[in-house]
């Protein structure tokens, strides 16, 4: 069974936010009567109207708005791209730029029920922006105003200070939140922004002076301090966001309380380090509901399943010590032969892994179309390999369910009967162009490929095996984000541009060529963003 991953407590949200739109929320429809104390707290949301966790907390923060009144001052940016003047991009492509677009001109035009059109879009995400205009209706918002104002300029020029705003903080990740100057990360529900914000007051608002104590939760973290990665401080910062009454305990597996925890939890689910193991009394708390589907019950505790990687049995493969007793050090270790640090060189090869319906991993593949035009002539070789998981029954899970899987097996069979001259390339890029459409025999024909041949490859026991036999290298080195990429088989780093795949590349390969290119995007890999964690 696949282990389902906390991928949005794993890799952290990228940067904080920057106050938007200036128009003050008016008192009327819409808005509960709420006592205003004159002192106002500021909170901004930096979201992509399609993105499911960017819809989660505008669903959660619509009850505080109506509480809070006049004394939250609630800012909504959006997060995207203008690569020329008035050309607009987002990563669930033009119908999200349009949603954008038009809840901009809601919150300008309709500054009392703007929240109520927001929900209401959100209610099926991926009609936006198609069900405006029913929403619109059951809203009673001026739709004719509104679209004036979203098929216009001043629609577009909404849209382009907002993106700059949110770029002028780094901000890539939806959502990213900015609560009075600090950055937060916090619970998503509407007890936990009633909480964070109601402790920015000074004098608090009436409906601040109700809230219940948080429950408290007590909390084992497990760790090894000889896991350099494992850093459990980092999702502890985030869980204590959740759960403001947690009381978390650390344990090191090295001390010999550590040892006899892990030997009562480690074959129940908790093999590899950090452990967060909660008293079952965390299911009673508000904040439960966002994690409740990732916590399995270990003894006697909740385990919240993060993709933890590190394993304090097994051989550390560069410390010079032997560490399982088995008289083998480091990468004499059978064991280590998969890690990055034993692997064998291979000059001038470059791999990604990736999510073939991941929106950043489409985007790493395209950007690939300039690399291997600059480097046409230094005789680089290039790979693709996939992330997923096989189930005992033989059957697989993907993060985007069971399409990904189907196209990452047609990708592979291109891959496998089209190996010259990158054609099986040819028809990865023809499927970039709309990658979750199932109509894919047009890429194949494109690419001039035998549609039927594809078929047979994809749907029969060649394709399985080709998924199953791919997928391996990627659990083996523990690769779990969209893209990574590898150098030379054994230098990992990440980006979705051009120029910072070029950077990455050339600096373990000097001397080519195709390093004197200047290629678009930046050079560093920055918050370029990704599918799954790492």
């Amino acid at each position: 069974m696949m282990v389902r991953k906390l991928t949005w407590l794993v890799v952290v949200v990228a940067a904080v936010g920057l106050a938007g739109c200036k128009e003050k929320v008016q008192e009327g429809e819409g808005k509960q009567a709420a006592v205003s104390t004159g002192e106002k707290v500021e909170f901004v949301m930096h979201v992509m109207s399609q993105c499911p966790f960017g819809v989660q907390v505008e669903n959660g923060i619509a009850p505080v708005v109506k509480k809070l009144g006049d004394s939250l001052d609630l800012r909504i940016e959006f997060i995207g791209d203008e690569p020329t003047p008035g050309n607009f991009t987002a990563m669930h492509g033009d119908s999200e730029v349009k949603g954008n677009i038009l809840h901009l001109c809601t919150i300008k035009h309709e500054p009392v029920k703007y929240m109520d059109l927001i929900l209401c879009m959100n209610k099926n995400m991926r009609e936006i922006p198609n069900n405006f205009d029913a929403c619109a209706t059951e809203t009673q918002i001026d739709a004719g105003k509104v679209k004036a104002c979203a098929e216009g300029e001043e629609g577009k020029t909404l849209l382009s200070e907002s993106y700059k705003r949110s770029k002028a903080k780094g901000a890539s990740g939806s959502p990213t939140m900015f609560l009075a100057g600090e950055k937060y990360q916090g619970g998503r529900q509407e007890i936990d922004f009633m909480r964070a914000i109601c402790g920015k007051f000074t004098t608090k608002p009436e409906a601040c002076k109700d809230i219940p104590e948080p429950k408290k939760i007590p909390v084992i973290v497990l760790s090894d301090k000889r896991c350099a990665k494992c850093m459990p401080e980092r999702i502890l910062g985030q869980l204590k966001g959740m759960f403001p009454g947690l009381e978390p305990k650390e344990v090191d597996y090295m001390t010999d309380e550590g040892k006899a925890l892990y030997a009562k939890v480690a074959d129940k689910g908790a093999k590899y380090l950090p452990a967060f193991l909660f008293d079952p009394v965390v299911a009673e708390d508000p904040g439960y509901q966002q994690v409740a589907r990732y916590m399995n019950d270990v003894a006697e505790y909740k385990l919240l399943q993060l993709g933890s990687k590190f394993d304090p049995t097994a051989e550390i493969c560069d410390n010079k010590i032997d560490d399982n007793g088995d008289g083998l050090i480091d990468c004499d270790d059978p064991t280590c032969k998969d890690q990055l640090v034993c692997r064998t060189a291979i000059e001038k090869n470059l791999k990604v892994f990736v999510m073939s319906q991941c929106p950043f991993g489409v985007r790493a593949e395209n950007a690939m179309i300039e690399v291997l035009e600059a480097f046409k002539n230094d005789g680089i070789t290039f790979q693709i390999h996939f992330i997923a998981d096989e189930q005992p029954d033989g059957s697989f899970k993907a993060l985007h369910g069971q399409p990904e899987v189907d196209e990452n097996i047609r990708q592979l069979c291109a891959m496998e009967l089209y190996p010259k001259k990158y054609q099986w390339f040819e028809y990865i890029k023809c499927r970039n162009n709309d990658i979750r459409s199932n109509e894919w025999q047009g890429c194949a024909t494109q690419a001039k490929m035998d549609v039927a041949k594809m078929e047979k490859c994809a749907t029969g026991e060649q394709g399985r095996k080709l998924h199953a036999e791919d997928i391996k290298l990627a659990k083996a080195l523990g690769i779990g984000a969209s893209p990574t990429w590898l150098a030379n088989n054994k230098f990992q780093f990440s980006g979705v541009a051009a120029e910072a795949i070029k950077k990455n590349f050339c600096a373990y390969n000097q001397g080519l060529k195709g390093c004197e290119a200047t290629l678009s995007g930046a050079a560093a890999p920055g918050p370029s963003g990704g599918c799954g964690s790492n």
